[in-house]
């Protein structure tokens, strides 16, 4: 196990000046509101009828400061690696032995995304398991994400980059000579990246989803159906199928890499504006059922938000994209798998490829695709149920997985 060296860090708890919540309030109460007509079936977008109100109410309803008091029950630190300025929080491991496991998030992700796994990764004992499974929990905001903000100096920063951020905060910052990693959307090609520069520092590393590492290629990676238009006797359910899949992930990706400056005028100078680009993804790629506060509360949506308006970084999080098809990925190793550092992976049912109904077929779907050989992999599980914010969602499926993949492949317990 890896020695824990002093932190010589002050801790920095969470406080957003008055003025910013001043200034959030004002420009809130003065939206100027689209028509958004014939939309009541959300065919255009974002309801009115449902984004109005959720505005009206986080000027005039909802507490941040009570969502700051949550979110200070942790500790928090700021630090700043090759001008990267850099927000992490931490939770220290209860237990005989923790492992230290960084977490990463993606996008419209925020840190607090693993608020609900947290306490069980750190003190298992507590919540009915293992003291021995204990882990020292850090989750830093992205740089360019969240309160890892500004980064003028890094405008380049793209998933890749953040790995070696990542790595440095790991092994100097917090001085830990092997670690683990887990991540889910961008984090998990942060974290795949992580486990193929530096595997030999590993212990492992569980992701949410298993693309290539050169998912962006630099060419034309915003187009998910690689110019090929579907096939006329496709059958009617997978087509319909492929096209709900296209269209919950063409936009933003097209937008992202595509047009990122220009789209960021508008999201960071109306927060209603950003929060109905947010609210979007937040609703069509949880498993709600029709229903998003069943799985965010509005409480839940307007501290996501509000993370994202406070920091500053909704224009940098959506460069990320640009970034990682302008500056494509580039090998560090060409052995194989690419991927060294032993792997586990959770797939969830609402993400299912079409055609793809079971969680065995899940699973095979994976190992016969062309991204199982870039994986060590050590622990395949797909779930029947869960949407794209996997540790929000199924917090308790995914801290098994994740436990089990450390049993697997490092032999811990």
């Amino acid at each position: 196990m890896s020695t824990i060296h002093t932190i010589d860090l002050s801790q920095s708890p969470m406080h957003v000046s008055d003025e910013i919540l001043d200034d959030l309030t004002a420009r809130l109460r003065s939206t100027r509101w689209p028509l958004n007509a014939d939309n009541a079936d959300g065919f255009y977008g974002v309801r009115r009828e449902f984004l109005q109100p959720l505005v009206e109410y986080w000027a005039d309803g909802f507490d941040w400061r009570a969502a700051e008091t949550r979110i200070n029950a942790y500790e928090h630190y700021r630090v700043s690696i090759d001008n990267v300025p850099l927000h992490f929080m931490r939770k220290p491991g209860v237990g005989p032995n923790p492992i230290p496991l960084i977490l990463s998030h993606g996008w419209p992700w925020t840190f607090w995304h693993w608020s609900k796994v947290i306490d069980q990764l750190a003190d298992p004992a507590a919540h009915g398991g293992n003291p021995d499974d204990a882990f020292d929990v850090i989750v830093p905001s992205l740089p360019g994400f969240g309160f890892s903000t500004p980064i003028p100096q890094r405008p380049d920063m793209n998933y890749w980059k953040m790995a070696d951020v990542f790595h440095e905060l790991m092994t100097t910052v917090l001085g830990h000579s092997k670690y683990a990693a887990a991540g889910c959307d961008v984090g998990a090609l942060v974290t795949g990246q992580l486990g193929h520069k530096y595997p030999g520092e590993l212990y492992a590393i569980h992701i949410g989803s298993a693309l290539r590492l050169d998912f962006f290629n630099g060419d034309m990676a915003w187009n998910i159906t690689k110019g090929h238009a579907l096939p006329d006797n496709l059958p009617s359910t997978l087509r319909r199928e492929v096209i709900a899949t296209q269209k919950k992930f063409a936009v933003h990706l097209t937008a992202h890499m595509l047009d990122s400056a220009t789209l960021s005028y508008a999201l960071a100078d109306s927060p209603a504006g950003m929060l109905a680009w947010l609210l979007e993804r937040w609703d069509t790629w949880s498993d709600n059922h029709g229903d998003i506060e069943t799985v965010f509360s509005k409480d839940d949506i307007l501290t996501h938000a509000t993370i994202y308006w406070a920091g500053g970084g909704i224009d940098t999080s959506i460069r990320t994209y640009a970034n990682n098809n302008r500056y494509p990925w580039t090998p560090s190793h060409h052995h194989r798998p690419v991927v060294q550092a032993p792997t586990g992976i959770t797939f969830v049912g609402y993400e299912n490829p079409p055609g793809v109904t079971t969680t065995e077929e899940r699973v095979a779907n994976f190992l016969t695709s062309d991204r199982a050989d870039w994986y060590h992999h050590t622990n395949v599980t797909a779930h029947d149920h869960g949407g794209h914010f996997i540790p929000w969602e199924i917090p308790t499926e995914w801290s098994q997985d994740l436990r089990r993949t450390m049993r697997t492949t490092i032999g811990r317990r």
